[in-house]
């Protein structure tokens, strides 16, 4: 069965996706010695039963390479009034400032993964990766985490932040 949509808008996806309400995320990971955390707007639940969860990772961050050799990643999720914390992790990269995790403060976690402090997060056992093109999806097992607000800070409050190395 064939169904005529009429002209076809090449510039629909972006002018929907622009426009959608992503809960931000500081990510961090630790693994032989190197720890970094960056802001990642591109996450989800994935399943229920068993619990699993998507982060997806540019490749041009920092905090990807390490992720790439951790066995445990953090998952911060932000709360409305922390706007300046997600600026510092979305608009700096430690490429080019080998201090921004040492600028806030945090303990390690789960896997020696930092755990900043103030925020709500749950720790995910890495299950696998998959390259999806600038992007990588870590996929995540929850393994458990601390929880004190309900209210977040939303990709469009966000929207303002230059990023620290945008993807290619």
């Amino acid at each position: 069965m064939t169904t005529d949509v009429g002209a076809l808008d090449p510039g629909a996806f972006h002018e929907i996706v622009s426009n959608l309400e992503y809960p931000m995320f500081v990510v961090a990971a630790a693994a032989d010695g190197d720890a970094d955390a960056c802001l990642v707007g591109f996450t989800s639940q994935c399943s229920i039963d068993p619990s699993r969860f998507a982060v997806f990772l540019s490749k041009e961050n920092h905090t990807y390479d390490v992720a790439l050799r951790a066995e445990v990643l953090v998952v911060h999720r932000l709360r409305a009034d922390q706007h300046q914390l997600a600026e510092h992790f979305g608009g700096k990269s430690a490429y080019d400032d080998p201090k921004k995790l040492r600028e806030c403060e945090w303990t390690a976690g789960p896997g020696g993964s930092p755990v900043i402090e103030g925020c709500d997060w749950f720790a995910g056992r890495v299950l696998q990766h998959v390259d999806t093109g600038d992007h990588v999806l870590f996929h995540l097992e929850p393994i458990g985490g601390q929880v004190q607000e309900t209210d977040q800070l939303g990709s469009q409050e966000a929207f303002d932040i230059e990023a620290g190395r945008p993807a290619s």
